[in-house]
């Protein structure tokens, strides 16, 4: 059976889109049940050992993947106080144009620009909003002490997998 190029691109892409959907909402999915799994936390300040989650799952080939991944090790790195290697994740992650815009923003701002803030966040979610364009949307939610969150749009691009732009 001939199958015609454009068809067979249109079945790829299908089944890409369907994958990547899969791949959020099984990462929404951990992420969520690994931030309410940490919600109890002592009274006397001490952190709460957050159960760990049962699966985590991504795919080197998705944007959204990488967003996660990203702010993942990279609220790891700044809050293990490793700027080396927090210096490294921008730089494997981030295009170079959203770099130098980091830069300007930090020097103006006087903190983090991935966080938005000087401190590190106590935990972090990552929600997929769409994808077209050739980009995929993401929310990133920040929390800090108490119920104080903060809400970061990111846009990463499809083909290169980096992340092109991050905005409150």
């Amino acid at each position: 059976m001939f199958t015609s190029p454009a068809k067979a691109k249109r079945t790829a892409s299908l089944a890409l889109a369907a994958t990547a959907a899969t791949a959020a909402l099984t990462l929404a999915f951990v992420t969520s049940a690994s931030a309410t799994a940490g919600a109890g936390a002592p009274q006397d300040g001490r952190a709460a050992a957050a159960a760990p989650p049962s699966s985590v799952s991504g795919s080197p080939e998705g944007a959204f993947s990488r967003i996660a991944t990203f702010y993942g090790a990279y609220i790891d790195a700044v809050y293990d106080g490793d700027g080396t290697r927090a210096k490294q994740l921008r730089a494997a992650y981030l295009s170079a144009p959203l770099q130098r815009e980091l830069a300007k923003w930090e020097q103006t701002n006087h903190a983090d620009g991935v966080l938005r803030a000087q401190n590190v966040p106590l935990e972090w979610k990552v929600t997929y909003v769409d994808s077209g364009m050739g980009k995929t949307n993401a929310t990133v939610t920040l929390t800090w002490s108490g119920s104080d969150t903060t809400r970061l749009h990111v846009q990463a691009d499809l083909k290169t997998r980096k992340i092109l732009s991050i905005t409150d």
